[in-house]
């Protein structure tokens, strides 16, 4: 199983193999190095750390770097027991659906009359090429943003340079102003970026709600000759 291996003294990714190409140099740099050791001594201390350690590098071994066409970007796992397991915005089987993807949820309605699933895994939507990448890729247990600074965004801001530069025609969704500050690192020439408010209940009614997005995504892959996302789940 792809996975973050661990033990008392190391902890390593196992990657996907297109994927571990793109990013071998990042693997051994120093601040991958730090926040390897950030990680072990956390495991050390008994932190419980989210998602657990096979499923933190999921999003990528889910989808890989050859076969990525659309990138929704989120920040923080989810830092509730069971919820997060490596796909931004997504929970795995059996757990209640997040407000934020209820509302996700509510958009695809709206814009492609879908109906709303019963469930919060998005692993359909990776295997078809959406990369679900959350800027820091673990938590602690109830602590949200408790690893953010130890090297998690450097990490996946280097995911992002490496798509838009060495892809083409892929589409960005950046939701929030979180994600949105990721546009600097985006050639808007080669791909299209979609930018909405954060599906949060506290600003889905200030733009996400019929931003469309599904739609346009898929009517831009299409235009450049890519197959479109079926975004039912």
């Amino acid at each position: 199983m792809n996975e973050f291996a661990d033990s008392t003294t190391k902890i390593e990714p196992i990657i996907e193999s297109s994927w571990k190409n793109q990013l071998m140099e990042d693997f051994e740099a120093p601040y991958f190095l730090a926040l390897k050791s950030f990680l072990t001594n956390e495991k050390k201390e008994g932190h419980v750390i989210f998602p657990p350690g096979n499923e933190i590098f999921a999003a990528f071994n889910y989808t890989p770097f050859d076969q990525t066409k659309v990138v929704i970007l989120g920040q923080d796992p989810y830092h509730g027991a069971g919820q997060a397991h490596g796909l931004s915005f997504s929970v795995g089987n059996g757990i209640p659906t997040p407000p934020s993807l209820a509302n996700i949820y509510k958009e695809l309605k709206n814009d492609l009359d879908m109906a709303i699933p019963t469930h919060g895994n998005l692993t359909n939507w990776a295997q078809q090429g959406v990369l679900l990448l959350n800027s820091t890729l673990t938590v602690r247990k109830s602590q949200p943003g408790s690893h953010q600074g130890k090297g998690w965004e450097t990490f996946t801001d280097k995911v992002i340079s490496i798509l838009s530069n060495h892809k083409e025609h892929l589409v960005f969704l950046l939701w929030g102003k979180y994600a949105q500050a990721k546009q600097s690192l985006i050639d808007n020439q080669k791909h299209l970026i979609l930018t909405a408010p954060h599906p949060s209940p506290f600003s889905a009614y200030t733009g996400f709600f019929h931003c469309k997005h599904f739609s346009r995504t898929n009517h831009y892959l299409q235009s450049h000759g890519i197959k479109a996302v079926d975004w039912t789940l």
